[in-house]
């Protein structure tokens, strides 16, 4: 079971959200709150799995909730998907920055609101298809312009091709037909790569790609 909080300052918002998570057979709601202090302390109490955070709340809007969340090592199994109506860059990049594992704008399909769910339940990284290769470049933007290199003196020269991989947005699969390994294998060089540079998920795995160089503005898949 797949236990989801929902941070939203409007209540007809979490309503909605909590009728059609609960109609699915493995999603459990577990909380609401409807400001940014409210949702810490919520998800610090119930601990979910994922949290459908928005942006713009009182009392600490969604991204300062977010890394109050990130920040706190007790809830390193809590994954954070920011839902909002304002797909704009600097609040893409900001919620990345602020830990968030996940970005979708509220007119998204029911359908792929659930699918976030799972997928970021799972680790792996959510981002809205229409703002997927805009947010990629724009993070790589705003990051150092010399790329710093020493992160990557920890893993071998495959996990460095992977790394790079994942950057450029490919899933598993992608990257085992890439590299002619099984989408397992593929798999586990991932998540020894998170390991080893402590990263929460795979977007911060994407940041690091471009911070390190392996990865340039340009290069993300459409």
């Amino acid at each position: 079971m797949i236990r989801v909080a929902i941070a939203d300052d409007q209540q007809l918002i979490r309503a909605g959200f909590r009728s059609l998570l609960e109609a699915e057979p493995d999603l459990e709601i577990v909380g609401e709150a409807g400001t940014g202090t409210e949702a810490v302390a919520m998800v610090t109490r119930e601990r979910p799995d994922v949290v459908l955070m928005d942006i713009r709340m009182p009392d600490g809007d969604g991204l300062w909730a977010t890394e109050q969340i990130a920040a706190d090592p007790a809830l390193s199994g809590t994954h954070i998907v920011i839902v909002t109506t304002f797909e704009l860059d600097e609040y893409v990049g900001q919620a990345i920055r602020a830990g968030a594992s996940g970005f979708l704008v509220k007119d998204t399909e029911p359908v792929e609101l659930i699918r976030a769910v799972r997928v970021v339940a799972g680790g792996d990284a959510l981002l809205s298809p229409g703002v997927t290769k805009r947010l990629l470049e724009r993070v790589a933007g705003g990051l150092k312009e010399a790329p710093d290199t020493r992160q990557l003196n920890v893993l071998t020269e495959r996990e460095r091709e992977v790394l790079g991989l994942v950057g450029q947005g490919l899933t598993n699969d992608e990257i085992g037909r890439t590299l002619f390994l099984s989408p397992l294998t593929a798999k586990t060089h991932v998540s020894r790569i998170m390991s080893k540079l402590a990263a929460r998920d795979r977007v911060q795995l994407v940041v690091v790609a471009y911070e390190t160089g392996l990865v340039r503005a340009g290069y993300a898949q459409e």
